[in-house]
């Protein structure tokens, strides 16, 4: 069976990006190269489990953590659903499997006194770098989009009488971000300094380098961790760690976790509770200060 007609289904029916598309089908080849490897006669169609799980024990040994493993392992299991919705398979041999247990790790995210330094930081605006490095910084924590999501920002995704930013999320999900005013004075500031760069290529992006093409993940990236490695001591300073200081600090101030779910752009509620560990912490805090058994 060919992998072309699998990608062709991520990509037009279940709307997965080209990323995550080619993504799965690499996980694929991967397994095939192990049955060309160990197994000749195998056909990655028709496979059992007893070889899924040989493989499965040749990516423990070889180190991969088990959240890449489960991925792996995940990527065939849409194939295999794949060929059962086509009629190419009859029992899927992963049916009965068990992903592989994850360490919940618990990322902590910035501080709001880490956040004003690193604002104050960026409010020297004197050219079109800084001022496009302030409003990525601005974006992320005033709208908590994800890191692909502000890359592919468009400029008439955004309407400042209505004061709403327009994201394509996962699955090509549409949804509307409110702008708080600095935000869109910070977008107005750095449109004035984009009309006078030399030459603009990718004319409909709102975010672009110097060059005047679309910023690009690692680029992204590069600034975020720059400008926080220096107000914070944590090991990880990414654009995730910005969303999910996003999120935490709205449900500290009180934010309804629905609402914040629906910013977020999560399918389910189990996604965004991920983000509450710090916010019950916060009020264990207010209960223990405040509780009048606490006082006594």
């Amino acid at each position: 069976m060919s992998l072309e007609k699998f990608s062709d289904y991520l990509l037009l029916e279940k709307k997965y990006s080209v990323h995550t598309a080619t993504a799965y089908i690499k996980d694929l080849e991967s397994f095939q190269r192990f049955l060309d490897n160990d197994y000749n006669d195998e056909s990655i169609g028709v496979v059992r489990y007893n070889i899924i799980r040989q493989w499965i024990v040749g990516l423990v040994n070889s180190g991969i953590t088990n959240r890449s493993i489960n991925r792996k392992v995940s990527s065939l299991n849409s194939y295999y659903k794949f060929l059962i919705k086509i009629d190419d398979l009859k029992l899927n041999p992963l049916k009965g499997h068990k992903a592989l247990k994850i360490e919940k790790k618990i990322q902590i995210p910035f501080s709001q006194k880490e956040l004003s330094n690193v604002l104050k930081a960026l409010n020297d605006v004197k050219d079109f770098e800084s001022s496009r490095n302030k409003l990525i910084v601005e974006l992320f924590y005033a709208t908590g989009i994800r890191r692909a999501e502000l890359i592919d920002i468009k400029v008439k995704d955004i309407d400042s009488n209505k004061k709403t930013l327009k994201v394509l999320g996962k699955r090509n999900k549409e949804r509307y971000i409110p702008l708080i005013p600095s935000v869109i004075e910070t977008i107005n500031s750095y449109k004035e300094y984009k009309s006078g760069l030399a030459e603009i290529k990718d004319k409909d992006y709102l975010l672009l380098t110097n060059k005047g093409v679309k910023v690009y993940e690692t680029f992204v990236y590069r600034i975020i961790n720059k400008y926080f490695s220096e107000a914070s001591s944590k090991l990880k300073c990414s654009p995730h760690v910005l969303r999910h200081s996003f999120a935490t600090h709205l449900l500290n101030e009180g934010a309804d976790i629905n609402s914040v779910k629906e910013l977020l752009g999560h399918s389910s509620l189990a996604a965004t509770q991920v983000y509450t560990h710090n916010s019950i912490a916060e009020l264990k805090k207010v209960h223990a200060k405040a509780h009048p058994r606490n006082n006594n």
